[in-house]
């Protein structure tokens, strides 16, 4: 309870409405258009908890909790019970190292997150006209779940920097990461955007696309009704095999793709095929304003290949739709090169042990500038004209 404001924790979001959540979630797409951020969505929350994704076994128990104002629901958060640190991408277990080793339970542990997807967005989800009391039943909320529980902490990882900002003001400690994202200028084609880098970078882009249509197939750009049931059998071989490759095992079940093709007009395909069958491709949700990467794997190695399917043809996409820019997800200095820039990414953390969160707080302020170094620095090497 936060004032006038009623907070219930439910097991699941298939527990609450999607009107409800989407109200919260998605209230610009009201009118029957896209969703600027499709991964708060209702219906891929829904999808990962259906799949077998989050759940039972996985170490993401799904703990969304609802604001209630006078029996309307104004806020709603995507929250996990987590006992353990994968599929975050805002690393902490070298904090859970320490405080295991000092004697504390790091785990299990609060998460506001959208499991496995790396993406920037409203963490805190609040209906219009609801801003300000909702984020704040919803941050009081998690602090009381943590420390009426004993747990360790709660985490909001890529939220908004406005909701860090009044995290911050509610007691909990403030992170930046980066990320690498393309800005859409108004381009009117991909020729125009490589206009925009200097001689040199140009010339290497347009070899290196060259060289990635040696592999000796077709390219498609596949969305909506184009996409069939057969792709997603093809999308979960590749993501399979960078799985086993990047970290061990898939967080994805088979069933969350078929979840997925219900979802088919918010999807973009890149597959590169031979003779029909595809060898390798990349997977993207397409929100109101961005092109989102998310997966990308392959059955075959094939010079600039994953370059081609996830960098080059996310830019032409968002060029002929007018997007306003292409997040390509988690780390990756060769996105550079690309014409993806560094931008910052913000989390916030409540710390429940007084002794921990200022250990906590020590490591944020020496790792602050370090990270603000970085992408003063990457942004320096651009391939974009100096003029």
């Amino acid at each position: 309870m936060s004032g006038s404001v009623e907070i219930t924790v439910h097991q699941g979001v298939g527990e609450i409405a999607a009107a409800d959540w989407d109200a919260c979630a998605a209230p610009e797409a009201a009118d029957g258009g896209r969703p600027l951020d499709p991964f708060t969505t209702h219906r891929f929350l829904h999808a990962l908890e259906r799949s077998g994704s989050v759940g039972p076994g996985t170490g993401w128990t799904p703990r969304p909790l609802v604001a209630r104002a006078g029996g309307e629901v104004i806020a709603v958060a995507a929250l996990y019970l987590k006992t353990h640190s994968q599929g975050e991408y805002v690393f902490d277990h070298a904090w859970a190292d320490a405080f295991e080793r000092a004697g504390g339970r790091y785990y299990p542990k609060l998460q506001l997150a959208v499991p496995f997807s790396p993406v920037p967005g409203r963490r805190l989800l609040t209906r219009p006209g609801h801003e300000a009391e909702g984020r704040a039943a919803l941050l009081s909320a998690l602090a009381d779940l943590c420390t009426g529980s004993g747990l360790s902490s709660a985490h909001l990882t890529f939220c908004t920097e406005a909701e860090a900002e009044t995290a911050e003001a509610a007691g909990f400690l403030c992170r930046e990461g980066l990320q690498f994202h393309w800005q859409n200028n108004g381009y009117a084609d991909y020729e125009e955007f490589l206009a925009a880098l200097s001689s040199r970078k140009r010339k290497a882009l347009r070899r290196e696309r060259a060289r990635a249509q040696e592999f000796g197939g077709e390219i498609e750009m596949l969305t909506g009704d184009a996409i069939r049931p057969e792709h997603w059998d093809a999308l979960w071989a590749f993501y399979q095999d960078t799985g086993a490759r990047k970290w061990g095992q898939p967080y994805l079940t088979r069933a969350f793709f078929d979840a997925l093709h219900e979802m088919r007009d918010d999807v973009l395909l890149v597959i590169a095929a031979r003779a029909g069958a595809p060898v390798a491709g990349a997977l993207n949700l397409i929100g109101r304003e961005a092109l989102f990467g998310r997966y990308w794997g392959c059955l075959e190695d094939h010079a600039f290949l994953h370059f081609e399917l996830c960098y080059h043809r996310a830019i032409d996409y968002a060029i002929a739709h007018r997007l306003a820019r292409v997040e390509a997800g988690a780390q990756g200095e060769h996105k550079l090169a690309r014409g993806y820039l560094p931008v910052a990414t913000h989390s916030a953390h409540f710390i429940a042990h007084p002794g921990f969160r200022r250990a906590v707080a020590q490591f944020l302020e020496a790792e602050r500038p370090a990270i603000a170094a970085d992408i003063a620095a990457l942004a320096a090497e651009g391939p974009y004209r100096a003029d």
